[in-house]
């Protein structure tokens, strides 16, 4: 997106970093009021900086969260599915509540719960993704997040070698397939059909580059099944490092804003969940081809 000319030193808030890995706390704007450019352009260069970013006591509807978010590109719509069968709306809950009302005792949707960058099995992957904690349990439920950028710079120089100019195939049915599924049913692999994506992408804003693996690789074009797979657990058990990680633990009125074109991240399930409400209010924004 294009910047205006101001300078995130002056910023009208506080910008704290949540360490040496990734991530920043930002205090101060309400985002549940319309902001302005300054403000606006303020908070993307930090995202660009931190990967991460939390907003702290947010109280924001869905449609707050949507004005919010469409400051910084288009809403993205879902192929997934509820538990009734209805798509999911474009401003949706990542809840371990179902349509009505119940706790659902184990993880309905498991694709959240494994590493991954949200929707590379499109063209047009997700740019930014932002979860607003409506409910939080009282232990557990963290989100996990991982420094794509540091992960690639981090590669001994042969891996590095070995995947610059590399490409992999993304697909919805393969991400069911790999995280434990249901298989994706006929009408939802001819709308998300497999997509080609560089496995190291360059940041459209900062022309810095990242690892762009995940959950929803089927495969490494130009090599064998097995050598694939073996180069993925490779490549994932690298990125996947502790000292790549940033844990976020929640809190409800928690705003959080990622980039997905920097990092892997996925839920964690070690709460009471047959217990406890966990409720997350999610939008998307559609991002750009990846090269």
């Amino acid at each position: 997106m294009q910047l205006a000319g101001n300078d995130s030193t002056t910023a009208p808030f506080d910008i704290t970093p949540a360490g040496g890995v990734l991530g920043a706390e930002i205090t101060g704007p309400d985002l549940s009021q319309p902001i302005d450019a300054a403000t606006k352009d303020t908070i993307y260069r930090a995202l660009l900086d931190h990967h991460v970013l939390v907003f702290r006591n947010q109280s924001l509807t869905k449609e707050q969260q949507g004005r919010f978010a469409q400051n910084y590109g288009e809403l993205e719509s879902h192929v997934g599915r509820l538990r009734n069968g209805k798509r999911y709306p474009i401003i949706n809950n990542i809840t371990n509540v179902d349509p009505d009302g119940n706790l659902v005792p184990e993880a309905v949707n498991r694709g959240p719960n494994h590493w991954h960058t949200d929707k590379s099995y499109h063209a047009k992957p997700s740019a930014i993704t932002m979860l607003h904690a409506l409910e939080v349990p009282s232990r557990g439920g963290e989100t996990l997040f991982v420094n794509m950028r540091r992960a690639y710079q981090a590669l001994p120089p042969d891996l590095k070698t070995q995947v610059d100019g590399l490409t992999a195939e993304h697909s919805w049915e393969a991400n069911r397939r790999n995280v434990g599924e249901t298989p994706a049913t006929p009408d939802q692999v001819r709308e998300r059909p497999p997509v080609t994506h560089p496995v190291v992408r360059t940041h459209p804003d900062t022309g810095t580059r990242a690892l762009y693996i995940g959950t929803h690789i089927d495969f490494f074009h130009g090599m064998p099944r097995a050598e694939s797979d073996a180069l993925m657990k490779t490549l994932m058990d690298h990125a996947t490092q502790p000292r790549f990680r940033y844990d976020h633990a929640w809190r409800t009125g928690d705003l959080v804003m990622w980039d997905n074109r920097s990092l892997m991240h996925r839920g964690n399930t070690n709460y009471a969940m047959a217990d406890e409400r966990r409720v997350l209010q999610r939008t998307v924004i559609i991002g750009t081809v990846p090269y």
